[in-house]
């Protein structure tokens, strides 16, 4: 009987928290260990079935960069980065688009139906979702001093996004699973950071959170304890000091671009941890590290 009525509790805990987000769209940026071991796939899809079920509105967007180096290296190419992005060739983008749209985005998609939800996989090329333009990274010279910029191929960023298609789907009670490929003004296809692509896709929804599944426990302090709340003003303090540097920078500016433009939190957590989205959303302390303004 202690144990019925310690499960009875658990579900009294998560109540308000159900009114509060209940109509609310989150959009989820889902990737690391999550998208790979067999479990957290499985445990992430009923997460997500659960949070239809009760009336909140999940957006999914994907990434999928250990499948896609694997299947070019099966291909006879070799994957090349710079500065942790990937030089994206003609041949390489059809790759890109074939792994993420034709098998990453189709098996997500499958695993939250088998759950009962009623997920849609979707690209960004698809009624226009995602516009994008060519993406240009610039570097100083270590010689010359001069700023240079670096040409990554056809490695895009977002321009705009199409709502209206992820409004629609929301009315009907879909579940978009997003793979993140834009299209350019010249209908040219592009490879776009899963990160920014859920920043932006938050931001113009409007959005209660964006929430980023890493394979960290969160944002750590100097001395390696992860931080549980972070406003704007102290994240832009770490990342001066370099507290904040490497993979987790991208997910930080993601993140402070959302709360800029009108989402109301942002979460990093720990993908790693069976049913971490649910432990986050609807639990007191959480597990991970929100970022308010």
């Amino acid at each position: 009987m202690k144990k019925l009525i310690t499960k009875a509790n658990i579900l009294i805990e998560a109540l308000p928290y159900i009114r509060n987000f209940s109509g609310k769209t989150f959009v989820i940026k889902y990737g690391g260990a999550a998208q790979i071991e067999e479990k957290l796939k499985d445990t992430f899809a009923q997460d997500i079935a659960l949070l239809s079920f009760i009336g909140i509105h999940p957006v999914i967007v994907h990434g999928g960069g250990p499948k896609i180096s694997s299947t070019m290296e099966k291909m006879g190419k070799k994957p090349k980065f710079i500065h942790g992005q990937r030089v994206t060739d003609e041949e390489t983008m059809d790759i890109v688009e074939m792994v993420l749209g034709g098998i990453v985005n189709k098996e997500i998609v499958s695993l939250i139906n088998k759950h009962g939800g009623k997920a849609i996989g979707l690209s960004g090329k698809d009624g226009g979702l995602i516009k994008a333009k060519k993406k240009l990274m610039k570097k100083t010279s270590q010689k010359t001093g001069v700023e240079e910029i670096i040409d990554l191929g056809l490695v895009g960023e977002v321009t705009d996004i199409n709502s209206q298609a992820l409004k629609s789907l929301e009315k009907e009670g879909f579940i978009p699973v997003i793979s993140p490929i834009g299209i350019g003004e010249h209908g040219e296809t592009f490879n776009i950071n899963a990160d920014y692509v859920a920043s932006s896709i938050a931001a113009k929804l409007k959005a209660e959170k964006l929430i980023l599944l890493t394979d960290v426990p969160g944002i750590k302090d100097k001395k390696g304890n992860t931080i549980s709340t972070l406003s704007q003003k102290q994240i832009k303090k770490l990342v001066s000091e370099s507290t904040i540097s490497g993979g987790m920078l991208p997910k930080t500016q993601a993140c402070m671009k959302a709360l800029e433009d009108g989402v109301a939190k942002t979460h990093i957590i720990d993908g790693r941890i069976s049913h971490c989205l649910l432990l986050e959303i609807f639990t007191k302390d959480g597990i991970g590290t929100e970022i308010v303004k």
